[in-house]
């Protein structure tokens, strides 16, 4: 896999910062949407299997933020920043968190496994409201792709292609089953399998979106990229901690579970150091 991934690094690496976000993003899009196609193959998900790939994707995402964003955003403040160099990490964890608590406030949804919706009283059906909670817990994966593949223009060894690339695998590899988690209760509710689909997919599609953002944020702005790492890094933990790790632990698997978030982390921390 390590030298399959080295390729790609090699073939992105005249690739314009922003195009490469691009590409990124739609790859975990394209992840998403293979994950949602599991509903034309199967009427129902074993639960184990969901909950260890709840898990899996909990590590995953606990591993990138420190690895692929935490870290470089420290490194990084003592070169564009006049502020202690753990001032802009610790503001833009916070805010990153803070802000997506706050989306959570102001937009319902309702989280896979759940029965009772969140945010705003609504008159949506649970269909929007389950591929409206994936759809925002994407936007700041979509914007942490974005954010590390722009830092590459700046030419900054904590900011490396591989590192990147690395970053966007593990971000696809979460998305799998966060695409079976909005097709399969849809397929329950009665939806035919190919609207199941549709509606899977679809909430990945902001991905690519926010992506191209975030890089052409940190492009033209060079100053923010240490506080734009990090708030990307405070979103993807807020998600693990309110949506994966407790859909993670519901059924009765939770020592399995745990033992795929460890994997997880262990997978994404390997990529990392070995390509970063």
């Amino acid at each position: 896999m390590e030298t399959a991934v080295e390729n790609i690094v090699e073939l992105l690496s005249n690739t314009p910062p922003v195009k490469m976000a691009l590409y990124a993003g739609i790859f975990t899009w394209g992840v998403t949407a293979l994950g949602s196609s599991l509903v034309f193959f199967f009427k129902n998900i074993n639960r184990k299997f969901f909950d260890v790939m709840l898990g899996f994707a909990a590590g995953v995402m606990i591993a990138a933020s420190f690895w692929s964003l935490l870290a470089p955003s420290i490194e990084m403040s003592a070169e564009v920043s006049d502020f202690p160099v753990w001032v802009p990490a610790l503001v833009g964890f916070m805010s990153g968190g803070l802000f997506l608590a706050g989306v959570d406030k102001v937009l319902p949804h309702l989280h896979p496994g759940m029965k009772k919706a969140e945010g705003p009283k609504t008159g949506w059906q649970r269909s929007v409201l389950l591929v409206m909670a994936i759809t925002i817990h994407n936007i700041p994966e979509g914007l942490a792709i974005g954010v590390a593949f722009g830092a590459v223009a700046y030419g900054m060894d904590s900011a490396t292609i591989g590192a990147a690339v690395a970053l966007a695998i593990g971000i696809g590899l979460q998305n799998f089953p966060e695409g079976a988690a909005v097709s399969f209760p849809l397929r329950r509710e009665g939806f035919s399998r190919t609207k199941a689909f549709m509606y899977g997919q679809i909430s990945g599609i902001v991905e690519p979106v926010a992506a191209v953002i975030g890089a052409l944020a940190v492009v033209t702005m060079q100053p923010i990229l240490p506080y734009a790492l990090a708030f990307a890094a405070g979103a993807m933990i807020f998600v693990v901690i309110e949506e994966l790790i407790p859909e993670s632990q519901q059924g009765n698997n939770t020592d399995i579970a745990t033992i795929a978030t460890l994997v997880g982390f262990a997978v994404m921390m390997t990529l990392d150091v070995a390509l970063g």
